[in-house]
């Protein structure tokens, strides 16, 4: 996947890490923890986005972020750019962003959703591409058998947002 070099970014501390947090001139694109698996060419290398911390939508989505962190926002409500994935990629995320707070789903069930029932590895490969992590929300999919299955950000990570969000007793933040 690549991206437009007019994007903008700033840095978010979340208490999982340091986050890159970037916009197009449509709306939130990207949103990365440092080091997690699949991250863009362009913060890899040389610096391409200027750096951009009072932009509108990433002002914004750090506010958005630091209340759901604090357990105070249930969802999020930015103007997304998720057009930097192919389509079938943009209909996995558009699922993603459904399932509610709270709550989980397969793999399997996601391709249904999509109507592509036996595209479930494809899925789980769109899935670990989410350029906007938390806010598609792809912590929320799991394995068939209710096992924590891949996540870009780390299983750890994904651990941590799923008990903020009550799918678990056990506090790891």
């Amino acid at each position: 996947m690549k991206f437009h070099n007019t994007m903008v970014q700033t840095r978010y501390l979340s208490p999982l890490g340091p986050v890159t947090i970037a916009a197009s001139n449509q709306g939130l694109a990207g949103l990365w923890f440092e080091g997690q698996r699949h991250l863009p060419i362009e913060l890899t290398g040389p610096a391409v986005w200027a750096q951009a911390p009072e932009h509108p939508v990433l002002t914004q989505a750090s506010q958005q972020l630091a209340d759901y962190f604090a357990g105070r926002r249930l969802a999020f409500d930015l103007p997304l750019d998720l057009s930097y994935g192919t389509p079938f990629q943009q209909a996995v995320w558009e699922a993603l962003r459904a399932i509610p707070l709270g709550k989980t789903l397969s793999y399997g069930a996601v391709s249904n959703q999509i109507g592509k029932p036996a595209a479930v590895r494809a899925v789980g490969a769109a899935i670990g591409r989410n350029p906007v992590s938390i806010i598609v929300p792809c912590h929320r999919v799991i394995g068939s058998q209710g096992m924590l299955t891949g996540y870009a950000g780390g299983l750890d990570r994904k651990t941590a947002l799923l008990t903020l969000e009550g799918v678990f007793q056990e506090s790891l933040l």
